[in-house]
């Protein structure tokens, strides 16, 4: 009997595994087969793109780090490498109280790596211009291989006052989280290796950044340089669909929403909603970690997945007429202080940052609502939201009238929190589930990366692992 494997998820992480799965089982002598479950009428998990009016709008993540190079790579064995577009690099800001101040020139992260720039800006005090420059000779925050927050580590380095009005706008946003919290190791582990190398967060970036730089040809000011994202033309939603194209059709099994795994001897037995169960040897499960502390509740060796949090948080897309801006900025968005009195946590000139995006004399722009401690907003009706963003846009942009349209979407629970402690929690997770659930492996984004290359990399790490698991069987 040929052994029997289930992806459960059908977002990135699962999408992507199934179609590395697929091309690996085509290329062995292996008899196993797989099906992929998902929950949804759909694929794609957070991934959602709405196609409105000419408007192509992105409702869930809307980019990827171009220098994250699995998911450009999957884009072309899928036959999408010529649809891949850069964002344009326009200028992003810091609204601290009521005031954008430009992103300081050179600033990684956060981190300065250009003493101008840096000097220049109004945004710190000279006080905490000095504090910052403390990191080149302050001794090192990491010892003995603990893990600390990310807040933590920042503010021994560079300072509150860095980290308050620059720092952790940019790293939370990622997140959605409070830097005071959030691992470093598990967030940006790199971090820790560049203070272990140079002492120094601003000299280790800048080495870094000169690294990078080296054999490149100069740019002489002739062309403008390529931005930092990388996204689709049709959207995020084409690469989605590209991908399930390359799927057998038959291996895909939409609006199965899975409520309870058991273990029978060696085998699993499925249980789904709509009554239909199915049995398997192996498990790949991608679902977000507090539904897959739900499947697996039965079993200790997921008891940190029920108690590790993830913040809820919403988007809002909004189209106007050019004209309705009557304070344009030069830009591509900005990044909202926590300490400022606004709703919204950043918001994304989207017509300037994806050309594509939007019909010609039109404008859209992304407010983002919703962070760990502050997410009662995400639960309100769609007009209290669409008010609260517009309101906060109209003071800093003067806007006029209403939207041409205006799309609310909620992401509950959808962002997980990495807190200090996260890796070694998971590296327990892991070791337990080898003795108690053997053959059934978890990843994506509650797990080792949030971004969708990450998600990418670990689905397909985690067809490794199933594979050299079967085979040694």
């Amino acid at each position: 009997m040929p052994k029997r494997i289930a992806i459960i998820g059908g977002g990135i992480t699962g999408l992507s595994a199934a179609y590395y799965l697929q091309k690996e089982l085509s290329k062995s002598n292996s008899d196993a087969e797989f099906v992929l479950y998902e929950a949804a009428d759909e694929l794609g998990g957070k991934i959602k793109t709405s196609y409105r009016d000419g408007f192509i709008s992105e409702l869930g993540p809307d980019s990827f780090l171009a220098r994250k190079k699995s998911m450009a790579e999957l884009a072309k064995e899928v036959g999408l490498e010529n649809d891949l577009v850069h964002n344009s690099s326009g200028k992003s800001y810091i609204l601290h109280n009521d005031t954008l101040y430009p992103m300081p020139g050179g600033a990684i992260m956060g981190i300065p790596t250009q003493w101008g720039p840096f000097l220049k800006t109004r945004l710190f005090s000279p006080a905490g211009k000095a504090r910052a420059a403390g990191d080149l000779f302050l001794p090192k925050v990491m010892k003995n291989g603990e893990d600390v927050s990310l807040g933590s580590f920042f503010r021994k380095r560079l300072g509150n006052e860095v980290v308050d009005k620059l720092i952790e706008p940019l790293l939370s946003g990622i997140y959605a989280g409070n830097i005071d919290k959030l691992s470093l190791q598990a967030t940006f582990p790199h971090f820790e290796q560049i203070e272990k190398k140079y002492g120094s967060m601003i000299l280790g970036m800048k080495s870094s950044i000169a690294k990078q730089q080296e054999g490149k040809p100069k740019n002489r000011g002739k062309t403008k340089p390529k931005g930092m994202f990388l996204s689709f033309k049709g959207g995020l939603q084409s690469f989605v669909r590209a991908i399930e194209e390359q799927l057998d059709k038959s291996v895909v099994k939409k609006n199965a929403k899975l409520l309870q795994i058991k273990k029978v001897d060696n085998r699993y037995r499925l249980l789904f909603e709509d009554g239909r169960d199915d049995v398997v040897d192996y498990m790949l499960i991608t679902t977000p970690h507090h539904i897959t502390y739900q499947l697996l509740k039965d079993y200790s060796a997921v008891s940190y997945l029920g108690k590790m949090p993830a913040t809820s948080v919403a988007t809002v897309v909004l189209a106007f007429p050019k004209s309705a801006i009557k304070k344009d900025i030069d830009g591509s968005g900005f990044v909202v202080s926590k300490k400022s009195n606004y709703s919204i946590t950043a918001c994304t000139w989207t017509h300037k940052k994806w050309e594509h995006s939007t019909p010609e004399g039109y404008a859209q722009l992304r407010g983002y609502v919703g962070r760990e401690g502050n997410e009662d907003i995400v639960f309100r009706s769609d007009e209290e939201i669409i008010h609260a963003v517009m309101k906060d846009l109209s003071a800093i942009m003067d806007i006029e009238g209403e939207p041409k349209f205006s799309t609310v979407t909620r992401w509950k629970e959808a962002m997980p929190q990495y807190e200090v402690g996260h890796r070694n929690n998971l590296n327990d997770v892991y070791v337990s589930m080898k003795k108690q659930l053997p053959g059934v492996y978890l990843t994506g984004g509650s797990f080792e990366g949030i971004g969708m290359p990450d998600c990418i990399d670990q689905g397909k790490k985690g067809v490794s692992n199933l594979l050299s698991e079967l085979g040694a069987n």
